[in-house]
């Protein structure tokens, strides 16, 4: 099938024609029909796969026919990310470019004044994380009682962030009467309660299930210690690898601290994460589409929006404890069919999240040795639950009293962890 065949509208074929698109992706292919007839429509579709214009361009077709100018917002897309957001409406800008429908996207972190200006002018089509949304619904700025279609992006995403109860919030101000569209990369018991709420008879699609990898993907894992993985990556970048990479790091902190190292090593480097301002994280991500930057390192949350063509390499700092989060990651590489790698650091911390990611995808990822810092010996350790906030380390003895340093294991002693050793 081609765009050809989905009766689109002369203005938006020209658009998609523009921007390179000749063949749907499955979950356009099957969904781009049946938004156009109004269905709700629920969507299980991983990064990577199209979803946005799944859904952007048969909202642009349907808003096209009303032909009744007004200020009125017709369509809300609801996301959880500033990045995604602002991606979602340039793709939405590039899709209507021809289209006389008004499309803004609105997020917190940077001040409400030329948001709320452009809202007062009138907008058809509107893109907004939920904090902001809020806000300007409780200021009065944005009324919701004429929406004709409500888009929820990243459902899970939303609910590994704690928005859930902002969505619902959200959702009481909608009008009964309006088209829904839902769509999320994991359908969590908690996801599919909020789904079954607000769904009305929809066409449910998935596509490619969230625990396969794209085989364009060179998988690999690196077994390191701790204290060298910083070096290991260093290493690779100036000896192994020449393009561009994508770091994921599990904390802000762990993000900035690459960075610093990686600069210190003449290794164009930035960071972006939560504690960013808006402005900072927009111009790291366009210094890194264009080459300026050669090295991105990016946790989870922050990284949800990064769409880049061609990218080869993605580096897996640490392992998240969210086995489909390796999916997610490894997937803003390899697209469209193009070749990509994807590179993970395994330390005595990472061990029991490699069990349980090689179990998701249903392979063992192969191990390099090559390296200097290679290790047989690692120990396989628990991270610290007590209290501590999802990503934080286990301290070392050094770190929580003024004793000697111990060795994590003493000779001829079992260690107390349960360990497990990885054969190639």
């Amino acid at each position: 099938m081609n765009f050809t065949d989905l009766n689109l509208i002369e203005p938006i074929a020209k658009a998609i024609q523009e921007q390179g698109y000749t063949t749907p992706t499955p979950i356009q292919e099957r969904s781009i029909p049946e938004i156009l007839n109004g269905r709700d429509f629920l969507g299980c579709a991983q990064t990577g796969t199209g979803k946005t214009a799944a859904f952007a361009i048969p909202i642009l077709q349907n808003l096209s026919k009303n032909k009744t100018p007004n200020k009125n917002i017709k369509a809300l897309i609801l996301t959880p990310t500033r990045e995604l957001a602002i991606q979602i409406e340039e793709n939405i800008k590039a899709y209507g470019k021809y289209l006389p429908l008004k499309e803004l996207v609105i997020f917190g972190g940077v001040k409400q004044g030329s948001q709320e200006t452009a809202l007062r002018r009138g907008v058809d089509i509107l893109v907004a994380t939920p904090g902001r949304l809020l806000d300007f619904i409780a200021q009065g700025i944005v009324s919701l009682k004429n929406l004709e279609i409500f888009v929820l992006d990243e459902a899970d995403r939303m609910l590994d962030m704690g928005f859930v109860h902002d969505v619902k919030r959200i959702i009481k101000l909608l009008p009964q009467r309006r088209q829904t569209l839902f769509f999320s990369a994991t359908m969590p018991s908690e996801i599919q309660k909020l789904a079954d709420s607000i769904l009305n008879n929809p066409i449910k699609v998935e596509v490619t299930p969230v625990s396969s990898t794209a085989e364009t993907i060179k998988q690999s894992v690196y077994f390191v210690e701790k204290d060298d993985k910083l070096d290991l990556l260093t290493h690779i970048l100036q000896n192994d690898i020449s393009d561009s990479v994508l770091v994921f790091s599990r904390t802000k902190h762990g993000a900035d601290k690459i960075a610093r190292k990686l600069q210190a090593s003449k290794i164009s480097t930035e960071a972006i994460h939560g504690n960013k301002s808006q402005n900072a994280r927009q111009n790291a991500l366009n210094n890194f589409k264009s080459g300026k930057t050669r090295v991105l390192v990016a946790t989870d949350i922050a990284a949800r929006g990064i769409d880049i063509d061609e990218l080869k390499y993605v580096v897996n700092f640490e392992l998240s404890d969210v086995s489909e989060t390796y999916v997610h990651r490894i997937g803003r590489t390899g697209r469209a069919g193009s070749e990509g790698s994807s590179i993970s650091f395994v330390d005595g911390l990472d061990l029991l999240n490699l069990k349980n990611t090689e179990k998701l995808i249903g392979m063992k990822i192969p191990i390099v040795k090559d390296h200097p810092f290679h290790t047989d010996n690692l120990v396989a350790q628990k991270r610290d639950s007590n209290n501590k906030p999802a990503g934080a380390r286990t301290p070392r003895p050094s770190q929580t009293s003024n004793t000697k340093k111990k060795p994590a294991v003493d000779a001829g002693k079992k260690p107390k962890n349960k360990s497990f050793f990885r054969k190639k």
